[in-house]
């Protein structure tokens, strides 16, 4: 079954399905001379619609063409072909869906525990990441994974680019991922990075005690006003999970928050990884 191209073409199928109300499937078919089949592909986003098929929807739905823009734009954006389509066949469809949602955002909040985050990491510790990963054994495999996750990086130089506000637990940078010369390296990445326009990274030290964020590591991806609500997501060992209700989204938003305040400040955590680069063996 073909995978939609991004979360443009769900949120569209969604929209043209509360549109339709009442109507029977088979009844707004038969009025535009369409099959069911082709209906209930285009509501369930497994195909894309073109705009004079949308135009016609919208009209048989009483949809004022001045209200029109929204939708014909998630229509565009629906048929546009993801970049990341050439990597598909080695990633879960879980994974497939956060790729079309980071490329959407707008503002990303990532809290993590254990790694330094994908949208960072220099390539070397990406393959020693990926490479002790449960799930693949495969060279090939793990060379498309490789470049799927240098390939994401990309989202930080878009224009505009996303806010990048990232915490990571101190233990991030004392776990030698890849060995000593692969951790200098990447803490390197992260000293610079922690100074690029946009990108706020902050560092919670073991003396912050408990806090809002011990059982797991997230993100909250953010949208532009007035196209979707904010998206939880949490990575797990076989595939992504998605947390979308508002009520758990404020939770993790609450608990991002604590964690940023429990942080050092930016100027205090670029020192903390410059220090902990140097003290590396070599």
């Amino acid at each position: 079954m073909a995978r939609p191209t991004s979360t443009a073409r769900r949120e569209l199928g969604g929209e043209l399905r509360r549109l339709r109300g009442e109507r029977r499937a088979v009844d707004v078919a038969t009025a535009l001379g369409w099959s069911e089949s082709k209906l209930s592909r285009i509501e369930t986003a497994h195909t894309g619609i073109t705009e004079p098929d949308l135009d016609r929807l919208l009209t048989l739905y009483g949809v004022a063409v001045e209200d029109r823009g929204r939708l014909r734009d998630l229509a565009r954006r629906g048929r546009a072909r993801a970049w990341w389509t050439p990597y598909r066949s080695s990633v879960p469809d879980p994974y497939d869906e956060y790729l079309a949602l980071e490329a959407e955002a707008v503002r990303i909040s990532e809290w993590e525990t254990q790694i330094v985050p994908g949208l960072l990491q220099t390539d070397e510790y990406a393959r020693a990441v990926i490479e002790t990963g449960a799930d693949i054994d495969d060279s090939a495999i793990i060379q498309r994974r490789l470049a799927l996750r240098m390939a994401r990086q990309s989202t930080l130089t878009r224009v505009p680019p996303p806010i990048l506000r990232i915490v990571l637990d101190e233990g991030v940078l004392l776990r030698q991922i890849g060995g000593p010369d692969v951790q200098r390296r990447q803490l390197g990445r992260l000293f610079e990075a922690s100074s690029r326009p946009g990108v706020e990274l902050t560092v919670l030290p073991f003396e912050a005690g408990a806090h809002a964020g011990l059982s797991e590591s997230f993100m909250v991806l953010e949208f532009a006003a007035g196209t979707r609500n904010p998206v939880v997501h949490i990575e797990g060992l076989t595939g992504g999970l998605f947390r979308v209700k508002p009520e758990e989204i404020d939770v993790y938003q609450d608990a991002f928050d604590d964690l940023q305040e429990r942080s050092l400040s930016p100027e205090d955590s670029r020192t903390v990884i410059a220090e902990t680069r140097e003290r590396l063996p070599r």
